[in-house]
């Protein structure tokens, strides 16, 4: 970014002169200014001694479009240089930027710009999630079309982000609904399809029978109703795609303890995965004696004792006996309500080639999501009773020898093993063969991504009756979406009348065949955008695996608590999964997650119909608010901003009355990040970052004007309790850089990192005239302070900036007063500061070769995570550490030393 003196294109002598330190001066005002330099004070002929409403707007006019969109441009990376990856969960184009957005993008920018001034290569990237129903339901409602109404609003929404002054790394866009998107998002599809990771099976879908079409969960009321034809919603099973999420169930689970805290969420990720002690094995069905087409997947929690299997075991609700399976009729046939029904059906163990009989359970229910088990009495005392009730022999296959010890029996190749030798030869075995194996829990099941719509990435398959399902070549892609102009909402898939687009030949035979019609769930398109960001532009691949691998993982990856569990785990997922087929050496995406609150409002509720009223229906006089027109006592809730419920603010009526600064500080100081922000409860938050704002600016003021009196200052000058309290106040500002550093790097504490920016300004506000004119110590705070507010309130930073820079006698050296605030350099605590009792010398070791010391806080230096983070975040850790994935790290507080040990 172009320095202002480069900018307004001063004469090089002027330029010259000033960079020396004697640029010449002018009466201004009764005070001196630097002349041949044009700034906003400039324009009125002085400096504004007061930050009121009119300066506030010349100032955010002035500086906005200075510092729109080049904070983190970035022609080429450059991988020499550390790296900061900050990442906001990118929206759903709907066309209205709401409060909840604001504050996401608000703390990404301000990160972004303080990892910035932290000499990081830098980027905040933005796109949008594109694909999805509101654009379908749009399409049907107004007739108009999803692409044209995505785009418009992406139009839209960008506009908004300049009104609110968000800055993004726009080159680096992405727009998921877009051919040379999905084109990538295909070809995972594909190499999951090559893996084994992807299938078909039915499943069940919500149906409206009179539309006859599948509704989304969103689409049917809380009464089970269809919500455009207001018929009850019936359960269908269709044919349905599924990725073998469950496949990565381990190995995401025991990645998470590698995972610096995530404030609760790895718990959910544990708790969504469970505990990973069984596996599922795939069985052929067979019928008096002959194979069918049905191949069916059973859990068992005990994979070792698999050839002391009896029986499969199936659920009364299971899709064999409500779908379109070959054996619905039998199995109905012979299932007796209430108790155990031993089947006609036979399974066969693709892993062992035994052949066992199938029963229906007596229960309406297993454990969690589970509708098909392996009987195996051996281990089960459940299942030995229902194998003998029903006859059916079993063999006993774990032995427990006098010692404790449990070995397997009668079990083939692995007889003699130990249970976990057992059970490691099994799962690997059936790996191997793909038929299952893979570790998992009963409660986690594969992801369903079929979706019946239009508006979402063509499946890439393609449907031939001579060579069945068959992958479209990867030279083929992208599948791209067919021009379709009628959306009815009613009927089968809206791409099933695009039959020139649907009926193509068989890429394997020529012959005549059908194009998938089903779509991918918008969460396909999310759960790898990450890693485009990094090289967005890329015409041959999803991405360069160079670039990857120097921005992977994300530093800080923030969104809404909503999106902690289900997202994230399939970002996990293609994460891993890109890690195996060597695209990334990272496994997982993201290093820190930041999960933001909601931004709440005041909801009026009528208590006779639950009507939301608007704010203008209320009366809100008296001791309780009541609706104006017929005084009904109404129920009052602090609840989620909705236009629906006519309790949204618009942000940019927000900024036209307080302006952008104020928003941004309201939004970081009214709350941690992680909870919720009730707007009208904080009234005071609003007036109070104000007043913060007008005294920064007094204390610019109140050094501008000492320093253009006819005093020169002389540090020398100082009396000894002047000196002293400038010790005070050096003493405060080196307190405040390291708080507000820690704040910002490791808590995410916005709200408490701004109160003590405060408190320097009310420490600096004490200083009598003589320390303000001759102290070195109150301009250097006064100087960091500015700089320090920056990320947070970037416009009347840089003016005070200006103001600061163009001030005659200056005594502070060290600031690079020609450039912009948001090009300085992240104020860093004086190293005299830091006393030899108040910190440690920790060496550090990665692999177990010493590679030098970082001082941390003695109070820091027995704790891992705070010891961790700081090494990380040093110069050193920057250096040797950054994007080298690691695998361990051990404190020794007693030898002060950590040792980290990284994948080479």
């Amino acid at each position: 970014m172009q320095s202002a003196y480069q900018r307004v294109g001063p004469c090089s002598s002027c330029l010259k002169k000033q960079l020396n330190g004697f640029l010449g001066l002018i009466k201004w005002q009764r005070r001196l200014v630097p002349a041949c330099v044009r700034t906003i004070y400039s324009e009125t002929g002085k400096w504004e001694k007061n930050y009121g409403l009119e300066t506030r707007k010349r100032v955010e006019n002035w500086w906005f479009p200075r510092i729109k969109d080049q904070f983190c441009r970035i022609s080429e990376t450059d991988k020499s240089r550390p790296k900061f990856y900050v990442l906001s969960m990118f929206p759903y184009p709907s066309g209205k930027l709401h409060m909840g957005h604001v504050r996401v993008y608000t703390i990404s920018d301000a990160v972004a710009r303080f990892q910035k001034m932290r000499g990081m290569q830098v980027i905040n990237p933005m796109g949008w999630d594109a694909f999805g129903l509101p654009a379908e339901n749009a399409a049907v409602e107004h007739g108009l079309h999803p692409a044209s109404w995505t785009q418009s609003n992406i139009q839209h929404m960008r506009k908004q982000f300049d009104a609110v002054g968000l800055s993004f790394t726009w080159e680096r866009e992405v727009t998921t609904c877009l051919p040379e998107y999905y084109k990538w998002t295909q070809y995972l599809f594909l190499k999951l399809f090559e893996a084994g990771l992807v299938y078909q099976k039915e499943a069940l879908v919500n149906w409206d029978p009179v539309d006859q079409t599948v509704l989304a969960n969103e689409q049917v009321d809380d009464n089970g109703c269809s919500w455009r034809s207001g018929a009850k919603v019936e359960q269908k099973y269709l044919k349905q795609w599924f990725i073998k999420t469950t496949a990565y169930a381990k190995a995401m689970f025991d990645a998470l303890s590698d995972l610096p805290e995530w404030y609760g969420i790895k718990e959910m990720q544990a708790n969504w995965i469970g505990d990973c002690v069984g596996c599922s094995l795939d069985f052929l069905l067979k019928i008096n004696g002959k194979v069918t087409k049905e191949k069916l997947a059973a859990y068992t929690y005990t994979p070792e004792a698999i050839y002391g299997a009896s029986h499969l075991y199936i659920l009364p609700t299971h899709r064999l006996l409500h779908g379109n399976s070959s054996l619905k009729e039998v199995f109905q046939r012979e299932i007796i309500p209430g108790k155990d029904s031993l089947t006609s059906v036979t399974a066969v163990n693709l892993l062992t080639n035994q052949e066992i009989p199938v029963v229906i359970s007596a229960k309406n229910y297993f454990d969690n999501f589970l509708d098909t088990k392996i009987g195996i009495p051996s281990t089960s005392a459940e299942d030995a009773a229902v194998a003998k009730n029903l006859g059916i022999s079993f063999t006993e296959v774990i032995e427990t020898l006098p010692n404790g010890l449990e070995k397997v029996i009668n079990s083939a190749e692995i007889t003699g093993m130990t249970r976990q030798e057992a059970l490691k030869a099994v799962t690997q075995q059936a790996k191997i063969k793909r038929i299952g194996g893979d570790l998992t829990s009963d409660k986690l099941r594969d992801w369903l991504i079929s979706r019946q719509r239009y508006w979402g990435t063509p499946i890439p398959i393609i449907h031939c009756q001579a060579c069945g399902t068959v992958p479209v070549p990867y030279e083929d892609l992208p599948v791209v979406l067919p021009t379709v102009t009628t959306f009815t909402g009613k009927g089968a898939s809206p791409l099933e009348n695009a039959p020139e687009w649907m009926n193509c030949s068989c890429p394997r035979c020529k012959a005549a065949a059908r194009r998938e019609v089903d779509t991918m769930d918008t969460f396909v398109d999310s759960a790898w955008y990450y890693l485009r960001y990094t090289d967005p532009h890329n015409t041959d691949r999803p991405f360069n695996s160079d670039l990857a691998d120097y921005w992977m993982p994300v530093d800080l990856y923030i969104g809404g608590k909503e999106h902690a569990v289900m997202h994230l785990f399939y970002a996990r997922f293609f994460s891993h999964f890109c890690h195996d087929l060597k695209m990334t050496k990272h496994k997982e995406p993201f290093r820190k997650l930041l999960v933001q609150g909601l931004i709440k409002n005041q909801t009026f509720r009528l208590t006779t119909t639950g009507q939301c009223l608007k704010r203008e229906e209320v009366d809100l006089t008296g001791s309780e608010p009541v609706h104006l027109k017929t005084g009904e006592k109404l129920q009052v809730a602090w609840e989620k901003m909705s236009k629906s419920k006519h309790n949204g603010i618009d942000p940019e009526e927000i900024v036209k009355e307080y302006g952008i600064d104020t928003l941004r500080l309201y939004i970081l100081f009214a709350a941690p990040p992680e909870q919720d922000i009730l707007w009208d409860a904080k009234t005071d938050a609003m007036p109070g970052v104000q007043r913060w704002q007008m005294r920064l600016w007094a204390l610019v003021t109140k050094l501008i004007e000492a320093r253009t009196s006819e005093t020169i200052p002389n540090p020398e000058l100082l009396k000894k309790k002047e000196k002293a309290d400038a010790r005070k106040i050096w003493e405060q500002k080196n307190l405040v850089i390291s708080e507000v550093t820690e704040y910002f790097t490791r808590d995410h504490l916005f709200n408490a990192a701004i109160s003590r920016l405060m408190s320097l300004t009310n420490v600096l506000h004490q200083a009598p005239r003589p320390l303000v004119l001759h102290s070195i110590e109150f301009e250097d705070a006064l100087a960091s302070l500015c700089i320090m507010v920056a990320p947070m309130a970037p416009h009347i930073a840089s003016e005070m900036w200006k103001g600061l820079a163009h001030m005659q006698n200056k005594l502070c050296t060290h600031h690079h007063w020609d450039v912009d605030v948001l090009h300085q350099s992240w104020p860093k605590v004086d190293p005299d500061y830091l006393q030899p009792s108040d910190v440690v010398e920790m060496s550090v070791l990665i692999n177990n070769k010493a590679c030098g010391k970082v001082l941390v806080p003695q109070q820091a230096a027995r704790n891992f995570e705070e010891v961790h983070e700081l090494v990380l975040q040093s110069e050193l850790g920057v250096k040797h550490l950054q994007g080298r994935p690691i695998k361990k790290a051990f404190l020794s507080p007693r030898t002060a030393l950590i040792n980290f040990l990284v994948q080479e």
